[in-house]
């Protein structure tokens, strides 16, 4: 069913852009049809595909650092309860500040390759993958916390087997914003400085008036995000199963 709806959504989604264009008359290298978009797509494949294996790069190196680094500060703030009074101010901070605004100054302290693409991303999906584990993991049931203080339990014991098990729905749920976001942080590292990506191709093509091929990039770049993020949602179902279970027994009721 969920294959049969999203191919309704995208046919939906390309009939309405078709619509659009036919509605406001728009010319070519203002807002191409479908069929521009896909025959320059078919004809740029493999250069796409070159471009799209950067871009893919960064993202997914973006995506595992910047969720060990989140988790990392999470446990870290459980762990050492007066560590979340210096940490947390430095968790709001660093999103109070405009992601975008520093992607120049991550180019120049760490050039034009792909480090600092990858920092760009990191830094947009840090605080979702943090914040979501730190707070699931303080909003565990007091009954069993005080059933593991009856069975003498030490803390390691408490923290591996109810706190982080318990918080695991709240990480999935900041793991899949984060994998949701992740491919800004890459694309707008990419329009600051690169000489690879789907990001600079877009830029590279929009410079040359090729709209449809900048439109075929975009393309590209959203079926991959969207694949990255079913691919980790289907990861994350079977890892908390039984949050899965509840809302099938939820659904059926």
């Amino acid at each position: 069913m969920k294959i049969i709806r999203l191919v309704i959504i995208a046919v939906g989604l390309t009939l309405l852009w078709q619509l659009i264009v036919f509605v406001s008359g728009a010319p070519r290298y203002i807002l191409p049809g479908p069929i521009p978009v896909l025959k320059a797509l078919v004809g740029h494949a493999p250069t796409l595909l070159v471009h799209l294996q950067t871009t893919l790069i960064e993202i997914i190196l973006g995506l595992i650092l910047g969720t060990l680094l989140g988790t990392s500060c999470a446990l870290a703030m459980i762990m050492l309860p007066r560590l979340k009074y210096w940490m947390l101010p430095v968790l709001v901070v660093s999103q109070a500040v405009p992601v975008f605004a520093l992607a120049p100054v991550l180019v120049l302290w760490l050039g034009y390759g792909l480090a600092s693409k990858v920092a760009m991303t990191i830094l947009i999906i840090f605080f979702p993958v943090a914040s979501s584990f730190f707070y699931g993991m303080q909003r565990i049931e007091p009954d069993l916390l005080e059933l593991a203080g009856i069975m003498d339990a030490t803390p390691a014991a408490v923290l591996r087997h109810i706190v982080i098990p318990s918080a695991l729905p709240s990480f999935a749920a900041g793991v899949r914003v984060a994998a949701a976001v992740a491919p800004i942080g890459a694309v707008v590292g990419e329009w600051v400085g690169s000489s690879s990506g789907l990001g600079y191709y877009m830029l590279h093509a929009n410079a040359r008036m090729q709209i449809d091929l900048m439109f075929a990039a975009l393309t590209v770049l959203s079926l991959a995000s969207l694949t990255i993020y079913f691919c980790i949602d289907f990861s994350l179902n079977k890892l908390i199963f039984w949050e899965t279970t509840k809302e099938f027994r939820h659904e059926t009721t």
